[in-house]
């Protein structure tokens, strides 16, 4: 039986749940219906999991937490804090640093801010993971529950450094990343476990403590969505990390030599999200070292190899995202076109004062 571990993330600043008048609050400590969001969480994976992980950004937080596990008898459980990588912060860093750490086959992701998730509907999924690498729930308007997903470790381990070390800090990224995926439904599905879907609240605000409304969706996706995109390009990925590497060395010539010549086979096997990413960092790193060339000529033309690879990329995240379209992946097709517009936004700046690193990438 393939082993399964739970990595709990709980290193943000909670800041829509702050009180301005008051001292900072750690979200994951306040407590509900007499016990901190952090234990219910422990709590609601403990049954259907090996392993329990907990990723936290810092060491005070680390002790704060292991207090309260030990206050609340939640033992064996491991306390990790955030492996810096690229400069990066947020979820997907945590997402890293516990597979990472774990030896299970399938992980579950879930926030310390959902106190309701019911232990039925994380088995559902884990047993819904066996011919696919990423689970993810699904509204009918088509949005994801991102952070809350089942993994499979090896793959995603590597899909996920990749997107580290090229500095995209979205987990949205992973599922499109993986390629093969399942957008579980909502009401559909998991509704058959969780009638009231309660195990999708989210405490934002002080106010939804009281609150804990389910959330409403309506939309036109009633069924679960299954997508296949093709074979995890595994060597491209490690070259993509090798490029990166480069690039945060400040070696752009060569990074952008790395960059492209993993776009050439990823656009030749067809698989849009990688081969849009290689050739989105070959027109960065070819902007980047523009700006380096002392000879004016040689700027230039670095410059209009950089655009012309960016413009490439554009075309090739619209490939992608008239594939979510056609399959009805709403969301994924958002995200596929936002990355679109931002290439295409560079490539067509003629002040050459963009930043090299888009907001939706942040």
């Amino acid at each position: 039986m393939a082993k399964r571990a739970a990595i709990i993330l709980s290193g943000g600043r909670a800041e829509r749940f702050q009180n301005t008048q008051e001292m900072w609050q750690d979200k994951a400590l306040v407590e509900l219906l007499g016990k901190p969001l952090l234990i219910r969480a422990v709590e609601n994976v403990r049954e259907v999991v090996e392993e329990v992980i907990i990723c936290v950004n810092n060491e005070k937080r680390k002790a704060q937490y292991a207090e309260v596990l030990k206050k609340h008898s939640a033992k064996n459980i491991r306390l990790l804090i955030d492996e810096p990588c690229n400069q990066l912060g947020g979820p997907i860093v945590g997402i890293l640093t516990g597979l990472v750490a774990t030896k299970a086959d399938y992980c579950f992701t879930l926030p310390s801010d959902m106190p309701l998730l019911q232990p039925k509907v994380i088995d559902h999924m884990f047993n819904s993971a066996k011919d696919t690498r990423v689970v993810v729930p699904m509204w009918p308007n088509g949005r994801l529950e991102t952070l809350t997903m089942v993994l499979k470790k090896p793959e995603v381990l590597e899909i996920t450094k990749t997107l580290c070390m090229l500095g995209r800090p979205r987990s949205d990224d992973i599922i499109r990343g993986a390629l093969n995926v399942l957008l579980i439904s909502t009401v559909n599905e998991i509704r058959t476990f969780d009638p009231e879907l309660k195990s999708f609240i989210n405490i934002n605000s002080q106010a939804d403590l009281t609150r804990l409304q389910p959330r409403q969706a309506q939309g036109p996706v009633t069924e679960s969505l299954r997508l296949n995109l093709g074979d995890l390009p595994m060597p491209e990925l490690r070259h993509l990390q090798t490029a990166a590497a480069l690039f945060n060395e400040s070696k752009f010539l060569e990074a952008s030599q790395a960059f492209s010549s993993c776009a050439t086979r990823l656009e030749k096997e067809e698989s849009c999200f990688w081969a849009a990413i290689s050739r989105e960092n070959e027109g960065k790193s070819l902007l980047s070292g523009s700006k380096q060339q002392s000879k004016q000529e040689l700027a230039t033309e670095q410059a209009v190899r950089g655009k012309k690879a960016l413009l490439k990329a554009a075309g090739t995240y619209g490939c992608e995202a008239e594939i979510y379209e056609n399959a009805h992946g709403i969301f994924l097709a958002e995200r596929a076109r936002s990355n679109k517009e931002w290439c295409e936004s560079l490539a067509n700046d003629q002040t050459g004062q963009s930043n090299l690193l888009p907001l939706g990438h942040r």
